[in-house]
């Protein structure tokens, strides 16, 4: 089969992976691009394998950008393509039965590449046949074109997503994100309390998401959804642990952060809440090998991990070993990609020069994470305003986050680093933090 693929930077890793997996099945691969991790339009390259689909120049096409959707909308726009979103075999396989679907988008960020690669062999392998789906494929092109379609076109028109695709869609993207809470609203998804995650999906290529009321620079209005509750104390007992699960159930945190012997224990105490379960990878040095870190995150989100923050090799990146940096972090951000996790890497910043945060945050970019975090708490020093607005600059264009953690002890504090660019707050000190915006009247 003639297959056009196509990927924007987020997607560009997963089109490699992909196109040695379909050539060794023996398609024909057409590929239009992009070629490197460096950030270009999703739409460019959407369009692209489209029009290659629609001219005849492939049977089949494959795009691939952060999420899937922003990639489905700009192909559904090209005559003669109908593009679905699959994020799991069976919505790839209705997509083919009932729709007749010739283009497949895929969110890199959303699903690992064990998964797309069974995702794209499903799509290439199941068939349109029942009379009463390709009866409703010729209607999607008389839709469109406003005319009967002819028998011989039904391989063809576009169509839109329907309110009932988004809020599917919407529902199975919150529970691959944790149960992070995502609703709809005016027909459009947003994400009300999680601004982060809302700014996250626009720039993964989801462009009918609508932010919520609060954005980098702003203080939100309810301050424990922007913060990691953490207890990494070496001597932390069982007992200190299940008083901090206590407290974010009660407070709303955003997240519980263990080390990885608690998190099973974290993830139970959690359950039926909407706080997430994050535990930590190489800490407090950093200085584990990479394949060590990612067999450590693997098993950390088996556990029930939904949250990954991993220490850089801070020896190395000083060292000036950048390539041994990527590939610990990758080692890292893979596994959360595999496990639908949130990777957040602390470049430790009391540790580095300007120009070394600089590279590390550059390296994380490149490794597609989440999050750039600011330290361990461990060093000699944590978060400071400066740090987490110098991280911001180098990440924001690439719809990374930044998390300032350590030393951060009020809502002073805190408030100084949401204002300086961060989006997440790692405290021990949250319960005060959030006692203390509570006694001042803060516009948001």
């Amino acid at each position: 089969m003639n297959i056009a693929i196509g990927a924007d930077h987020g997607g560009f890793e997963l089109k490699k992976r992909l196109i040695t997996h379909l050539q060794g099945k023996g398609h024909h691969v057409l590929d239009v691009g992009t070629d490197s991790t460096a950030a270009v339009d999703y739409p460019v390259f959407a369009r692209k394998v489209a029009e290659a689909v629609a001219a005849g120049r492939a049977e089949r096409g494959i795009m691939i950008d952060g999420a899937g959707i922003g990639s489905s909308m700009v192909a559904n726009k090209v005559p003669g393509v109908r593009a679905a979103m699959a994020y799991d075999l069976s919505s790839a396989r209705n997509g083919r039965e009932h729709n007749d679907a010739n283009v497949l988008t895929l969110g890199a960020g959303l699903i690992g590449a064990s998964l797309a690669t069974q995702i794209v062999d499903v799509f290439l392998e199941t068939e349109c046949t029942e009379p009463r789906h390709k009866k409703r494929v010729a209607m999607i092109m008389e839709s469109q074109t406003g005319s009967p379609a002819p028998a011989a076109a039904v391989g063809g028109a576009s169509a839109d997503l329907t309110e009932q695709d988004i809020q599917r869609i919407v529902q199975r993207l919150q529970s691959l994100l944790g149960g992070q809470t995502l609703c709809v609203d005016h027909g459009a998804p947003c994400v009300g309390e999680c601004p982060d995650t809302a700014r996250r999906f626009l720039e993964l290529g989801a462009g009918r998401l609508s932010s919520g009321p609060d954005s980098p620079g702003q203080i939100p209005q309810d301050i424990a959804r922007f913060i990691d509750h953490t207890i990494l104390k070496p001597d932390a007992t069982r007992e200190m642990v299940d008083k901090v699960i206590a407290e974010a159930r009660e407070f709303g945190f955003r997240s519980v952060c263990v080390n990885p012997c608690w998190v099973s224990r974290v993830a139970a105490g959690l359950r039926g809440t909407q706080v997430l379960t994050c535990s930590v990878i190489g800490f407090p040095l950093g200085a584990n090998t990479p394949d060590i870190k990612g067999m450590e995150a693997r098993k950390a989100i088996r556990d029930g991990a939904r949250e990954i923050d991993m220490v850089i090799n801070v020896g190395r990146l000083k060292s000036g070993d950048d390539d041994f940096v990527l590939k610990d972090i990758l080692a890292v951000t893979d596994a959360c990609r595999d496990g639908s996790a949130v990777s957040k890497v602390i470049i430790e910043t009391a540790l580095l020069t300007d120009e070394e945060k600089v590279r590390a945050c550059e390296l994380a970019k490149r490794a597609r994470a989440n999050f750039v975090k600011t330290s361990t708490g461990f060093a000699s020093g944590g978060a400071t305003a400066e740090d987490v607005a110098l991280m911001a600059s180098v990440v924001k264009g690439a719809g990374m986050e930044v998390k300032a953690s350590g030393g951060i002890r009020s809502f002073t504090d805190a408030k100084r680093m949401i204002e300086a660019g961060a989006t997440r707050i790692g405290a021990s000190a949250s319960i005060a933090i959030v006692q203390e915006a509570g006694q001042i009247s803060v516009s948001a």
